[in-house]
């Protein structure tokens, strides 16, 4: 390789580098890592495996050719998870096993005292024919294994050619980047885990003693997010409703016990209390720079306002009423109402939907309902994973 086409190359690998640290989300960060490296080493197909235990799981696989013949979903289809032993016997194994690189012009012409084999099986069922391989060990900086990535079939002037040799070096350091990149994945999906974990225990810390539970304050969490996606959202902005709704009665903590508690009936002026918890929560979630608190500190004090603006504690309607309340409203009673309580059996599902749609455009943003009744599925998937022990 020649010393101009070396420093493009290094060019283009330090922007790979760079695309791939400002992905954070693992599964699409683990399809830009093959689809990087397919384009970098003009292969046809490419797979990923990711270290779990003394196993390899198979995470992603991309096929040009299988794609153009049956198209996205069919290629999609040909391949489901499995894992392998890390060791001899298959390819990616034996690479994870010794950090060696495998560069093989011929899949079908491994010598029989190797220590690693090519099943064929895969291309004889779907037809295609696997030649040239390189796979590669994805070593983080304590050079550790975390995976495998293996590509398969160079094109060369519209023609399968073995990988470069050259290249190895290259595709070596584009894995290790690749499994860098996968940790901080991995670290900030973690981080995420343990800081919605905490919202949710400091959520129910603040209603503990009201009747509700730590369950239902999930269900609202991860309904308004599904909602929010439903009716347009971008997935930051669902994530960030994910968070923020949890609070959504942090205000509470501020009602005397005498009116949180009353097993009966509350008087106009307990119940004008009672409804003080939306400026309230909305009071200790302010003067944050916080994106999260922000909006909770929206949706604290705009969840119980109605469409047709005889809510509280502004008043406010239709549109006024800000996007992130209305969707917890339509959430949070969709769940009180299908919920049992100490004071009431659960309703039905289809009972609880009619109360929505008779109340769209009287309580709820008619909008939001139609977009909830769209997406019942997903809510009572929801419903379910979260529901109440005993």
């Amino acid at each position: 390789m020649d010393e101009a086409r070396f420093h493009d190359e290094l060019v283009k690998l330090t922007q790979i580098g760079i695309a791939l640290s400002s992905q954070h989300d693992l599964d699409a960060l683990l399809e830009m890592i093959v689809r990087e490296a397919r384009h970098f080493t003009d292969a046809d197909a490419g797979s990923l495996y990711l270290r779990e235990g003394e196993s390899l799981r198979f995470a992603v696989s991309q096929n040009d050719s299988l794609r153009a013949r049956l198209g996205a979903e069919g290629e999609r289809a040909l391949f489901s998870e499995f894992s392998l032993p890390i060791g001899e016997g298959s390819i990616a194994g034996y690479v994870a096993a010794t950090k060696e690189n495998i560069n093989i012009p011929d899949a079908y012409a491994i010598p029989p005292e190797a220590p690693y084999s090519f099943g064929r099986d895969f291309d004889q069922k779907n037809d295609y024919r696997t030649r040239s391989v390189l796979c590669v060990p994805m070593l983080d900086h304590r050079d550790r294994v975390l995976g495998v990535l293996q590509l398969i079939n160079a094109r060369s002037q519209g023609r399968i050619a073995p990988f470069p040799v050259e290249r190895e070096a290259l595709v070596r350091s584009l894995a290790s980047q690749a499994a860098v990149a996968v940790n901080n994945a991995r670290l900030t999906a973690e981080i995420k885990r343990v800081h919605l974990d905490t919202i949710y225990r400091l959520s129910v810390a603040a209603e503990y003693k009201d009747k509700d539970t730590a369950q239902h304050i999930r269900r609202v969490s991860h309904y308004s997010a599904a909602l929010a996606r439903a009716i347009g959202w971008n997935e930051e902005q669902a994530e960030l409703l994910l968070y923020a709704s949890p609070m959504h009665d942090v205000g509470k903590i501020g009602i005397p016990d005498a009116i949180l508690l009353k097993p009966g009936r509350l008087t106009d002026a307990e119940r004008s209390t009672m409804q003080e918890h939306a400026s309230i929560g909305a009071r200790i979630l302010s003067g944050s720079d916080s994106p999260v608190l922000r909006m909770s500190e929206v949706v604290a004090a705009s969840h119980h306002e109605k469409w047709d603006g005889s809510g509280y504690p502004l008043g406010l309607k239709s549109e006024t009423i800000p996007q992130a309340g209305r969707i917890v409203a339509v959430a949070d009673v969709f769940d009180a109402l299908s919920s049992r309580r100490v004071y009431k059996e659960a309703m039905g599902i289809e009972q609880t939907v009619a109360i929505l749609v008779k109340d769209a455009g009287s309580h709820f943003d008619p909008a939001c309902v139609e977009a909830f009744c769209g997406i019942l599925g997903q809510i009572d998937e929801i419903r379910i994973r979260y529901r109440d022990e005993g």
